[in-house]
């Protein structure tokens, strides 16, 4: 997939407090064409017994999505004459600091911005077979449409839309958009172009999914190496097989020269890793369009914006920033430690879906890194960082139907507990006798309580910034002596007793009073995320190193759930469930994934280890 170039900035003590913005592709745009030989003029397709997809050749072609019981209402569209699929090849920089990243675009190699559509194909039964002298690619290996997982809840007829994305030719010159008959590809040589193909399937009575994947290009990657002025370091460059690069006006503005880089210095180390040989597209792009008063609700937790019309909605896991561009606390943020600040984008818990004040709405399945672009009056782009991309389209009338019809795929959360709106959750740290100090005189103003929340239960460390906790996940029975006697006192008056976790572990060797050292026993259990060494991945926090337990490790699960459940028998109802953003880019885990292809997915594994002890609560 191109190389990774990864540049850490956890020590670097002075930074840019005004850091500019990730470079990223542009809205990519090119052409639709249609073959008149073998896709008819206009149609309306079935798909499943709920949607209907209309098929246009006016003002060059379009598709559009219906749902049976509002025929005029197109759920999504394609722009007449547009593609809606294209894609490109480039490389990807990180920069990284104590769980704020950038990401970037860097290199571009090929953008193949216009399509074709050569078929459009009904799947009428699950046992459904390609012709394999006309679709070889779709019929076989990984590009297949066909598997049973792919048409997994699929209510039938399907329909798949096959053709080619290429980029522009130098020898011919076509017409703008619309009906070709005589345009032959070849599987080699110019012009460079690739097999796509898009499924559409019904998934249930308001849902429709979507599938898109790109095949290879036409030509292969060679590298060389060749030395550079540094001597002893060498950089990669790469040429196109038999095919010179493209000149796409701002293609220019990415390409600089490239290679591995080894560590420029104590604060800030640059490196690379070359993922996979350039062979395949890693970017995908989706267009579609939008009316212009037009607004766009959701992605997850949001901090700085509701309508997200006319912006570039990025969705990664990281930290959501200390001022988020509000002054002067954002410059002070960001001079201390890089990217600290963060800006309105910056979440820890995004998520790519939408509704739309035209009841619209979207979501992607899958955990690559995407980009969802509204900055266009009449369209909307989302740019996903792989070959291939799915999701769903969801019907509905009102928010709360979207809403009612998402959960019901993706899970509904349980109902709060009564005792948690039943008073105040009191958050403070100090240990047993400010906790008493503290409830007396809630007593004597006769407020009402629910919990207390104690962060500091497991103990607290001086370092150079101040007080820190100790994540070693047991009571300090100094700091919190007669816990449990406190749990029980509490309990007595029906107040809860609630604390903090997460799935890192510091190093315990020091601390006075440990019964456990959880960092160690995770090391000799080996369900530590790791480095390209092998080794224990030491994760940059503030003034101390901390281990992350590898939550793809089949072993994590049940030990970190044993350690919750501990924490939960001394009588404890609740706790902050911490850090899933802050896994490194370069880490090494079980799985074998790397953190990028995992924004959402590592969160999602610590959350139900959480949510599997809290379902056993009262």
């Amino acid at each position: 997939m191109g190389t990774l170039k990864i540049t850490k900035k956890h020590h670097k003590h002075l930074n840019n407090p005004f850091p500019s913005t990730p470079r990223s592709l542009p809205f990519i745009q090119g052409r639709l064409l249609f073959n008149s030989q073998t896709v008819p003029p206009n149609k309306i397709f079935s798909v499943g017994k709920d949607f209907q997809l209309l098929w246009s050749i006016k003002n060059g072609g379009s598709l559009s999505i219906y749902h049976q019981s509002q025929p005029t209402k197109a759920l999504w569209s394609t722009i007449p004459g547009q593609a809606f699929v294209t894609a490109a090849l480039c490389e990807t920089e990180v920069e990284e600091s104590r769980g704020s990243f950038a990401i970037k675009d860097r290199n571009v190699y090929l953008v193949c911005d216009h399509q074709t559509i050569e078929d459009i194909r009904v799947i009428s039964e699950p046992d459904h077979h390609f012709d394999q002298d006309n679709d070889h690619d779709l019929s076989s290996g990984n590009m297949s449409f066909a598997q049973k997982n792919d048409l997994k809840d699929t209510e039938f007829p399907a329909l798949v839309i096959t053709g080619w994305l290429f980029s522009n030719r130098r020898k011919k010159r076509h017409q703008e958009s619309g009906i070709y008959k005589d345009i032959e590809f070849e599987t080699r040589g110019p012009p460079t172009c690739a097999r796509y193909w898009v499924l559409f399937d019904q998934k249930n009575n308001n849902q429709i999914g979507f599938q898109v994947r790109v095949g290879p290009p036409n030509f292969e990657f060679q590298q060389r190496i060749s030395p550079t002025p540094l001597g002893r370091h060498r950089r990669l460059r790469w040429k196109l097989g038999k095919i010179r690069r493209r000149k796409l006006g701002w293609y220019r503005f990415f390409t600089r020269s490239r290679g591995f880089v080894a560590v420029s210095s104590s604060s800030e180390e640059e490196m690379e890793m070359k993922s996979a040989e350039l062979t395949e597209f890693n970017r995908v792009c989706i267009t579609y369009s939008s009316e212009g008063n037009e607004r766009f609700y959701g992605f997850g937790e949001q901090f700085s914006h509701m309508d997200f019309k006319g912006k570039r909605v990025p969705i990664f896991v990281q930290e959501q920033g200390i001022g988020r561009g509000d002054q002067p606390i954002t410059f002070a943020a960001n001079l201390v430690s890089y990217r600290a600040g963060g800006d309105w984008s910056t979440t820890y818990a995004p998520s790519p879906f939408y509704m739309t004040s035209k009841m619209r709405s979207l979501y992607l399945e899958g955990y690559d890194y995407s980009v969802f672009d509204m900055t266009r009056h009449d369209r909307v782009q989302i740019q996903i960082q792989s070959n291939s991309v799915q999701g769903r389209i969801l019907n509905g009338n009102s928010p709360s139907e979207i809403i009612e019809n998402l959960t019901e795929t993706i899970g509904r959360p349980p109902e709060l507990p009564k005792w948690i709106i039943s008073g105040a959750v009191v958050g403070m740290q100090g240990g047993t006798e400010a906790v008493r100090r503290v409830w007396d005189e809630l007593k004597d103003h006769k407020v009402p309580v629910s919990a207390f929340w104690l962060q500091d239960w497991v103990g607290q460390r001086e370092t150079m910034i101040g007080s820190q906790l100790w994540w070693n996940w047991e009571v300090d029975t100094t700091r919190y002596h007669g816990w449990q006697q406190l749990i029980n006192d509490l309990g007595a008056k029906n107040i809860k007793v609630m604390t903090y976790c997460n799935p890192c572990l510091a190093p315990a060797d020091e601390k006075p009073n440990q019964r456990r050292n959880l960092f160690e026993e995770a090391k000799k259990l080996d369900i530590l995320v790791k480095d390209k060494y092998g080794e224990p991945y030491m994760v940059p926090n503030t003034a101390f190193d901390v281990g992350m337990l590898d939550l793809t490790h089949p072993d994590t699960a049940a030990w970190f759930k044993q350690v919750l459940q501990e924490m939960v028998d001394d009588g404890v109802k609740g706790w902050m469930a911490d850090f899933g953003e802050g896994l490194p880019v370069d880490a090494t885990l079980y799985s074998g994934n790397r953190r990028k292809v995992l924004t959402c997915f590592f969160q999602k594994l610590g959350f139900m280890c959480n949510r599997d002890i809290l379902i056993t609560l009262d």
